[in-house]
């Protein structure tokens, strides 16, 4: 490691401020703040010292997020060699040849993810004169996690640049951004390119070019008015078509697991939002003990709508986002319960668009310094009565 640091400092001189490529100075300080802590510290005013910077962070949310991008691997072969084999078209297949195929769909999607998002973030950072920061570790992963399985690159990049230019470098870079930016990338997908999130033929490898594969989601065929042909096993280990990660609810929580341990991610946020989920679930299932006329959506069990779709994904992964999220506890407890009351709701009203965390997540973010703005006004009151009250007990007792 000390060649490497060696060979840094040589490479960065160039670099240095006075010198003839100073400009261009954060795009080679990002590589070294990637690779070793940064080299500086405090010089004066009060500071803290902790180990926990927002490298250490975002490494730990892309670490969480290993377990499920690995199965969405497999599990992208897996429903694409399974049908092959149903229709007949194959005899079997290997687990390798599953997750290769899988492999070979999902990486270059992150690359080009990569590619473009950091591109701006380093144009920006040059243009700036700040360094880069490494906010877009996270979202750089999430963006194609979240995507269908055959989304084409092209329409992904530019996804990629919507969500790094308006959703995030619009309000000033990593801190400032109000929505979610891998949700502001799906939600401009979705409705520029409608036909390629949404129907039977984009979920599954290859449904769209091969006769044999067809690939409706879970709340598709509800939504249709169709049974679910899965069982709940199938959908707690995620063994289902979806997007590329969100489908095992299994190992989704391995990985909210870490966040929590960590305290990366907010628990209170991710318990109310299962909790709020829950609650809507169940004030549906009891519409037709009230002699209401339910369909498929409303009459699936509560516990149901909590591992299908990408409700898990979002509540763990996006919800969570420290920048976009509710900041007060008990706005946290609020702002969750109310994304997972609003997803499930959305999903049950909206046939055309049954997932309805996208839609959740981004409605909250709008509304969460709403929500901390009351929490603390409503602290600052109760705290005025409590010191009226104690002046009063003190002037009675005078």
């Amino acid at each position: 490691m000390e060649w490497i640091r060696q060979r840094l400092d040589k490479i960065k001189e160039p670099f240095a401020p006075g010198k003839k490529y100073e400009k261009y100075a954060p795009a080679v300080n990002a590589i070294d703040t990637f690779l070793f802590t940064p080299n500086h510290t405090t010089q004066k005013g009060a500071h803290i010292r902790d180990a926990v910077d927002l490298k250490r962070t975002m490494i730990t949310v892309v670490l969480a997020l290993i377990p499920a991008l690995i199965f969405g691997m497999w599990n992208a072969g897996y429903q694409h060699f399974t049908q092959l084999v149903d229709a007949g078209a194959i005899e079997a297949f290997t687990f390798w040849e599953a997750i290769g195929h899988g492999a070979l769909k999902i990486v270059p999607m992150i690359v080009v993810s990569y590619a473009v998002g950091l591109g701006i973030e380093f144009a920006f950072a040059i243009f700036r004169g700040h360094e880069v920061n490494e906010g877009y570790l996270v979202t750089g992963l999430l963006i194609p996690m979240i995507m269908p399985i055959d989304f084409p690159l092209w329409m992904l990049a530019l996804s990629v640049v919507f969500a790094v230019l308006v959703g995030k470098e619009a309000f000033g870079g990593t801190g400032m951004n109000i929505l979610n930016p891998a949700l502001t990338a799906r939600a401009f997908a979705f409705f520029a390119y409608p036909t390629y999130m949404s129907g039977n033929q984009v979920w599954v490898s290859e449904a769209s070019s091969v006769d044999a594969i067809s690939g409706e989601t879970i709340l598709g065929s509800l939504a249709a008015g169709e049974n679910a042909s899965y069982s709940m096993m199938d959908m707690f280990f995620g063994f289902i078509p979806g997007s590329v990660a969100e489908t095992s609810t299994l190992f989704i929580l391995l990985g909210a697991l870490l966040l929590i341990l960590t305290k990366v991610g907010s628990w209170r946020i991710i318990l109310s939002a299962f909790i709020g989920a829950a609650v809507m679930g169940l004030i549906f299932n009891a519409l037709p003990s009230m002699g209401l006329t339910g369909n498929q959506l409303t009459n699936f069990p509560w516990y149901g709508h909590l591992i299908i779709g990408g409700l898990a994904f979002g509540i763990v992964f996006m919800a969570t986002d420290p920048v976009s999220a509710a900041q007060t506890m008990k706005g946290k407890w609020i702002y969750g319960f109310l994304i997972g009351f609003l997803s499930v709701m959305i999903r049950v009203f909206n046939p055309a668009y049954p997932e309805g965390v996208m839609l959740g997540i981004l409605l909250m973010n709008v509304f969460a310094p709403t929500i901390d703005h009351y929490v603390i006004q409503s602290n600052i009151k109760r705290r005025k009565k409590r010191i009226k009250s104690a002046t009063a007990q003190v002037k009675t007792a005078v």
